[in-house]
């Protein structure tokens, strides 16, 4: 068994990288950081004795990820995690910077979900993880741009699981929603959080027995089941307010 993962030289991917090794899968990994990668790749050989490949890549480059595609074949799961986020008052954010995350959370994802679900559908099996956040649920001021990249990815999964469902396909799609997560997330976003932050191996190991039951909703955390059924019953303009207090606490500085 082959699992693809993105984003794997650091936090929830790294680590679902050496769960998805303790259980013997051979893994692809992708990251930009040559260097971790390798460092990663060479403690997995050694550790739990399976085949690592890595791939030193930008996806928030599209031809990349077509290239990806090309080069690594007969994929039975894939785990879309690469991301990053930033916080910041709209008009004073880079404007760069959230190109190349759309290009990242939404376009990468989009890319590698599609092409790699067509070789899925056509084999009758294979699994998708695709890493949102409970941030895909509500609006997110301070952090629009990221909300609104995960918001992307809980709506095209769930409609794409409905296609799944309707054709009775043996290929299972899934979305992990977590809460904070201690990882170098809040640097690259330059935000502070104030609540707790989960461990990132947790997380993983969470993600991946879920994975392995079936479930579509992978939310990790009771402090964050709350979150996502709060969202769901509250009114979005009062949901607004509330993230606004909140993510205005995190801004650097403030």
């Amino acid at each position: 068994m082959k699992v693809l993962i993105t984003g794997a030289s650091s936090g929830i991917g790294r680590d679902m990288a050496r769960v998805f090794a303790s259980k013997g899968y051979d893994l692809v990994l992708v990251a930009r950081n040559e260097e971790a990668l390798k460092q990663l790749a060479d403690e997995l050989r050694e550790k739990e004795k399976i085949e690592v490949k890595t791939i030193a890549m930008d996806l928030s480059n599209i031809e990349n990820c077509k290239e990806l595609h090309k080069k690594v074949e007969n994929v039975d799961i894939l785990i879309n995690n690469a991301g990053f986020g930033d916080c910041g008052n709209f008009t004073k954010t880079s404007l760069d910077k959230e190109i190349r995350m759309i290009d990242t959370n939404i376009v990468a994802y989009h890319i590698l979900m599609k092409l790699y679900l067509i070789d899925m559908k056509a084999k009758g099996t294979g699994t998708i993880l695709n890493v949102a956040s409970i941030a895909g649920f509500m609006p997110g001021p301070f952090m629009s741009t990221y909300y609104a990249t995960k918001a992307y990815i809980v709506r095209i999964s769930e409609s794409i699981r409905e296609e799944l469902k309707k054709e009775k396909s043996g290929v299972q799609i899934s979305i992990l929603c977590p809460g904070p997560v201690s990882t170098n997330f809040d640097q690259v976003a330059n935000v502070k959080f104030k609540m707790r932050q989960a461990n990132s191996m947790e997380v993983a190991q969470y993600a991946i027995r879920k994975l392995e039951q079936g479930k579509f909703y992978i939310v990790p955390g009771i402090d964050v089941k709350l979150a996502k059924i709060g969202a769901k019953l509250t009114p979005t303009p009062l949901i607004s307010k509330i993230t606004y207090r909140i993510q205005r606490r995190k801004i650097e500085g403030s």
